[in-house]
């Protein structure tokens, strides 16, 4: 029996996926449920798994954008399982791996090449008196262009055009290769491309001082990882923040909807993260009820499957605010691009010791540049700078405001 594999919906309004990469061959034998290729959607990556087990046959390439519910493959399921590995070639394969391999010519003593190697003369590439003085003051090579003249001689006329090559040759690589984006990396740069052209996108920036939580996690972080097994990181102290901050400023909550502002009463926080096929930005649903441990949780789970190629694209829509942390990376600064149809992105950087100045003294202290992106026709400057310093003043002092101040009771210890 000859079992047609269609494509099947990713997710609602996805109509179509690219086939990135097929992890089989055609006439292989796959077993069912066996991952038989990766597609791209839009919004994700995701695995094929084949329907049945039999014999592959492909029908659409790497790269192929194919509708959904189209014919994917066929599985012969009355095929019968190889023992020892692939089934042996047979027919016009079979016969063309029995061919004897003709004997390769010497490219250098035999065809074209050879015939311009033996013709090759001195007067090939030789410049005339004058042609030869104008070549040096250009500082270029007489074999480097090519003769006009009888016998290839290079002439005044041939030096007087010839440019000079741009750079000095250094003998190095200077290859190129081309590749397709995938759909989901192109979708990403539609939606950026996007955000800069039809938000009115502005970036304030503040610091914060980052001592009171490095004296938290220095303090609990070993009793926090042997109870619940998980990092005390800095985005749950960040979640937090942004949440409270969220719901003191609920127009850094809102979107806009052609002439219609929507606002939210829950945060739908999306996390960016780099996973293998790029940028994907998973959301944690009703962030403001998160403990500690549970944004810990929620943000290592999301993670991982990222990193997996295991997200799902619900599991990518609907967050109404972005965090981005390009500190890992080992950014000390930027202008993060919101995440259309959000109105805000809040990008952290790097922890680095600077000097700052405490009670008129000037001191040492980690310190985090943090930068607020928001679109300007929904948020005003009051909104934008009061939230990010309501942000700065929680994390400067997360003991009392995020933690009601019982830091053990807040991480559950």
């Amino acid at each position: 029996m000859i079992l047609e594999m269609k494509v099947p919906s990713p997710g609602e309004s996805i109509k179509e996926v690219e086939i990135a990469t097929w992890l089989v061959k055609d006439g292989d034998y796959v077993e069912k449920d066996q991952a038989i290729a990766e597609v791209d959607s839009d919004k994700a990556t995701l695995e094929l798994p084949a329907e049945a087990s039999g014999i592959i046959t492909l029908k659409a390439e790497e790269g192929d954008a194919v509708a959904v519910g189209a014919v994917v493959c066929l599985i012969d399921t009355g095929a019968a399982k190889p023992e020892g590995g692939a089934p042996e070639a047979s027919g016009p394969a079979k016969e063309e791996a029995k061919a004897v391999e003709a004997p390769k010519a010497n490219p250098e003593t035999s065809g074209p090449k050879a015939a311009q190697v033996a013709e090759k003369t001195y007067a090939t590439q030789a410049p005339s008196p004058a042609a030869r003085k104008i070549l040096e003051e250009k500082n270029i090579q007489p074999s480097d262009i090519v003769g006009t003249g009888k016998g290839g001689r290079i002439t005044k006329d041939d030096a007087v055009n010839a440019v000079p090559s741009m750079g000095t040759p250094t003998g190095g690589n200077r290859g190129t290769e081309r590749t397709k984006l995938s759909m989901l990396r192109r979708k990403v740069a539609e939606r950026l491309v996007s955000a800069k052209n039809e938000t009115a996108m502005l970036t304030t920036f503040n610091e914060v001082d980052m001592s009171a939580i490095y004296a938290i996690r220095d303090q609990y972080k070993e009793e926090f990882k042997a109870k619940h097994g998980l990092g005390l990181g800095f985005m749950s102290f960040f979640t937090k923040a942004v949440t409270r901050a969220l719901q003191l400023y609920p127009d850094v909550n809102s979107m806009i909807d052609g002439q219609e502002k929507i606002s939210y009463d829950f945060c739908d926080i999306s996390v960016a993260v780099s996973g293998p096929k790029g940028l994907m930005v998973p959301v944690m649903r009703n962030a403001e009820t998160l403990s500690f441990r549970g944004v810990e949780a929620e943000i290592k789970r999301l993670a991982l499957r990222a990193r997996d190629g295991q997200i799902t694209v619900d599991e990518m829509t609907g967050g109404t605010f972005t965090i981005s942390n390009g500190g890992v990376f080992g950014s000390m600064l930027s202008t993060p691009i919101i995440n259309p149809p959000q109105s805000g992105i809040l990008g952290m950087h790097n922890v680095v010791d600077r000097a700052i100045v405490k009670n008129g003294q000037i001191v040492i202290a980690p310190v985090m540049y943090v930068a607020l992106s928001y679109d300007h026709r929904i948020i005003d400057g009051r909104e934008s700078v009061g939230f990010l310093v309501a942000v700065k003043e929680a994390l400067e002092n997360p003991a009392e405001i995020l933690m009601g101040g019982n830091v053990k009771k807040a991480l559950e210890l």
